[in-house]
C-alpha cells in the first residue's frame, strides 16, 4: 500500500484562521451574520458556514442594509467600506489580516504624506480586482496603478518616482521580475522605491511544497477555484512534479492519478481547510483499496 501523507504546512494561514474563529464565536451567540464577500476563497467551507448561519453580501448588498453586524474578512476593505457602515449604523466585524492592514497603512501614508504632483505614483504588482487590491487601492482614493505582469507596466509613467508594493500573496519571484523591468525603463532621475510586503507565512511554502513535491511520486493540490494563492503554490508544485493535480475536494479525484505511485503527497492553499485534506486523503485509501 503506498504511504499517503497530508503537508503539515499546508492549511488555513493565521488570517484566514482568524477571520473564521470571529465568524463562528458571532454565529454561536447570535445565530446569524452578514460577511462583505466570500469569507475564504473555498466554496466547501464557505457553505459549512452558511448552514450555520453566516450570509454572504455583496458591497451593492450592503449598501441597503442598517443596524446589522457584517464581518470583514481577512482580505481588507478600503475606507468607503468602513464609511457605508458608520451611515448605516453597522457593526463592523474587522477579521482584516495583520499583514494586509499593515500594507494598507504603508500605502496610505505614502499617498497622504506628500501632497499632489510630488507624491510618487503608487504600484501594486497584484490580481486587478482582488478584494485585498480593491482595499489596497483605496487608501489611495483609486489612484494607484495595478500590474499583475510585466505586460501591465505599459501604465506606468517612467519618468516619475514609482514607489511598488506587492499584494500579501504574490509570488517573491514575479515580484523581483517588476522590480528588474521597471528598474530598466527608468528614466533618470526618477527613482524606485520598492517594498517586499509578500507575506513571509505564504511566501515560505513556496520553497517548502517545492521539497514536498518533490518527494512524493504523486501530489493532490486540494484548493478553491477562486484561489489565487492556490493557483501560485498548485503551478509551483506542478512544475516541481508533473504528476500533481488540482482538486476542490475529494469527488474531483481519479483512480488513474495513483497508479504506480509509492508515495501520494496531500497540500493545498492558505484558504484550504485541514478537513478538505483529510477528506481527500480518505478518497484516496478507498480508490487504492478498490485497486
Amino acid at each position: 500500500m503506498p504511504v499517503v501523507e497530508i503537508d503539515n504546512m499546508s492549511g488555513f494561514c493565521f488570517g484566514v484562521v482568524t477571520a473564521i474563529r470571529k465568524a463562528e464565536d458571532e454565529l454561536a451567540r447570535s445565530g446569524s451574520l452578514y460577511c462583505l464577500g466570500d469569507i475564504v476563497h473555498n466554496s466547501n467551507e464557505v457553505e459549512r458556514l452558511q448552514r450555520c448561519g453566516l450570509r454572504t453580501i455583496t458591497h451593492a448588498e450592503m449598501a441597503d442594509l442598517h443596524d446589522v453586524k457584517v464581518l470583514l474578512r481577512a482580505h481588507g476593505e478600503p475606507p468607503s467600506t468602513y464609511d457605508l457602515a458608520r451611515r448605516n449604523n453597522i457593526d463592523i466585524i474587522d477579521a482584516t489580516c495583520p499583514v494586509v492592514l499593515k500594507l494598507q497603512q504603508r500605502i496610505k501614508e505614502a499617498y497622504t504624506s506628500a501632497p499632489e504632483g510630488q507624491r510618487p505614483q503608487i504600484v501594486i504588482y497584484g490580481q486587478t480586482g482582488h478584494a485585498e487590491v480593491n482595499g489596497l487601492v483605496g487608501q489611495t482614493a483609486g489612484t494607484a496603478i495595478v500590474v499583475e505582469d510585466i505586460d501591465d507596466l505599459d501604465n506606468i509613467d517612467f519618468s516619475r518616482d514609482i514607489a511598488l508594493y506587492s499584494q500579501t500573496t504574490k509570488s517573491i519571484e514575479g515580484f523581483h521580475a517588476i522590480i528588474d523591468e521597471i528598474r530598466h525603463r527608468l528614466l533618470p532621475p526618477a527613482r524606485l522605491m520598492s517594498y517586499d510586503t509578500i507575506c513571509r507565512q505564504v511566501a515560505g511554502r513556496v520553497e517548502h511544497l517545492g521539497d514536498f513535491a518533490a518527494t512524493h511520486d504523486v501530489i493532490i493540490f486540494v484548493a478553491g477555484t477562486k484561489s489565487s494563492n492556490g493557483k501560485i503554490l498548485y503551478n509551483h508544485c506542478k512544475s516541481v512534479n508533473d504528476r500533481s493535480f488540482l482538486v476542490a475536494d475529494e469527488s474531483q479525484l481519479q483512480a488513474e492519478w495513483l497508479a504506480d505511485a509509492d508515495t501520494i503527497g496531500i497540500c493545498g492553499a492558505t484558504s484550504t481547510p485541514r478537513r478538505l485534506m483529510e477528506e481527500v486523503k480518505s478518497k484516496v485509501y478507498q480508490l487504492l483499496d478498490n485497486k
